[in-house]
């Protein structure tokens, strides 16, 4: 379970955003249209010295984000990390941003600011030609036949890991479908059964993660930054070392479809590639999905009635595992996870950083500017759903269709070029896993619980998700 003093942090963090946020800096302009353009300031203000709003951001996002809309409209900037961010927080302003139709926006360049000496090479930090070549040849490790291979590899890790779960009160739920995932992922991604090397993988895939999130970005003694850089440093070594065998061999796990794979005219990935791309897809398969299975269950533990009908429908399919044909067939699931998605984005921001003067709905953004579009809160905005942040699967129902109001609306997987190229598997094992726990065991929260949430990829509980598992 995640220590008590994870909590207690996030607490006194909340309490210091809001001590912070009571003493904002006067708005001001980002920058000054050019003359006759037609064109409006993005408005905002940087926040403390030095900090920003960076505290507030990570303590409350809905809360902030919410203010600022408030404040300033769908485009703004804040301060953070030490620079001026604009925040999007309309779909259209998202439509704009992801589909870039001058190429002016780089993935490269806003996520490097962010992530880029944890995650340099992954899929999602290159650009244009780069980036559609990359994905070409990592495409075919995503085809259905490839996907349904991946199922029939995982399919006997969940049933053991999901069936040895041992039920009783403060069940950590999140720690156990972590260290789950994880062993799925270097199973069907790495081709490996790793033992204890697991948990060092994992703690070093962790500390990557949380690199990701601090606020002192140098390597300080001791500090999340630093850690995060050994945690990289780590997994290319392990990467590295298995590359040989890898190439050598002709598995089916993800790692070796990467070192055989070319393109038509014959391109294959460097072995530099394939240790960067290795790190960014084990991260991303296990830990979007670790936040995405935790937050389903516990909406499913606070609404009762729906766990309910999703193990009737379970129970219908007549099977104690899927087949890949069974996905599409579990509706009222597909509509929980939806629903979880919307409300719990797994990847809670899209990051962009201008490499020219460009515009976004209207607001004139300079050359050099990192917007971020958070997905977690936009999807949380009563302009575009009703009671926001109540779960409600139905509203997905074709009647209602919440999710039409515009393209942009319910965005959990990006768009554009830079749409995720794993969301088919991601939900593949959302629904595995769900399927498994609700044939085997019913949950609950105690009644007023509210999971306290900290800043991951998206959302996730900081206290481990305890809840009370009990077997049928």
């Amino acid at each position: 379970m995640v220590p008590r003093k994870a909590v207690l942090n996030h607490r006194i963090q909340a309490h210091a955003a809001g001590v912070l946020e009571r003493y904002p800096s006067a708005p001001r302009a980002l920058a000054t249209p050019p003359p006759g353009s037609g064109l409006k300031p993005v408005m905002g203000d940087f926040g403390p010295p030095g900090v920003g709003h960076i505290v507030s951001q990570l303590a409350d996002p809905l809360g902030f984000s919410r203010r600022r809309m408030r404040r300033f409209g769908p485009v703004q900037w804040s301060g953070a990390f030490g620079r001026p961010i604009v925040g999007l927080l309309s779909p259209q302003a998202l439509e704009e941003l992801v589909l870039d139709r001058q190429h002016a926006w780089s993935a490269q360049r806003g996520y490097d600011f962010l992530i880029g000496p944890f995650f340099r090479g992954g899929i999602l930090l290159r650009d244009f030609e780069e980036h559609a070549y990359h994905r070409r040849i990592l495409q075919q490790a995503f085809t259905r036949s490839r996907l349904i291979g991946y199922l029939d590899l995982t399919t006997p890790r969940i049933t053991r890991g999901v069936d040895g779960w041992q039920p009783g009160s403060g069940f950590p739920l999140y720690d156990h479908v972590k260290a789950l995932l994880l062993e799925q992922a270097t199973a069907v991604f790495a081709g490996a059964e790793l033992g204890p090397e697991a948990t060092r993988l994992g703690h070093a895939f962790e500390d990557a993660v949380k690199g990701g999130q601090a606020m002192l970005r140098f390597p300080m003694p001791g500090g999340i930054w630093n850690r995060g850089l050994r945690g990289r440093q780590l997994l290319e070594e392990y990467f590295r070392r298995e590359l040989p065998a890898k190439r050598a061999g002709e598995g089916d796990d993800l790692f070796s479809v990467l070192c055989h794979a070319t393109t038509e005219e014959g391109d294959s990935f460097t072995d530099a590639d394939i240790v960067d791309h290795m790190i960014f897809v084990m991260m991303a398969a296990h830990d979007t999905s670790t936040n995405a299975i935790s937050m389903l269950s516990y909406e499913l533990a606070r609404n009762p009635k729906w766990q309910d009908r999703l193990r009737e429908e379970s129970r219908a399919l007549g099977k104690p595992a899927l087949d890949y044909a069974d996905l599409d067939q579990l509706t009222g699931l597909d509509l929980a996870f939806k629903e979880t998605l919307r409300m719990y984005s797994p990847v809670g921001q899209v990051v962009r950083e201008s490499v020219a003067d460009t515009e976004i709905s209207g607001y004139y953004i300079p050359r050099g500017t990192v917007a971020i579009c958070g997905a977690y809160v936009m999807m949380r905005s009563a302009e575009y759903w009703h009671d926001p942040d109540v779960f409600d699967p139905e509203r997905f129902e074709p009647q209602r269709a919440e999710d039409k109001s515009h393209r942009f609306a319910w965005p959990p997987f990006g768009g554009g070029a830079h749409k995720c190229i794993g969301r088919y598997f991601g939900g593949m094992t959302v629904k595995a896993v769900m399927h498994r726990m609700l044939l085997n065991y019913r949950w609950s929260v105690p009644e007023g619980y509210e999971v306290p949430l900290v800043a991951g990829t998206g959302p996730q509980p900081a206290d481990g998700l305890p809840i009370t598992l009990e077997r049928l």
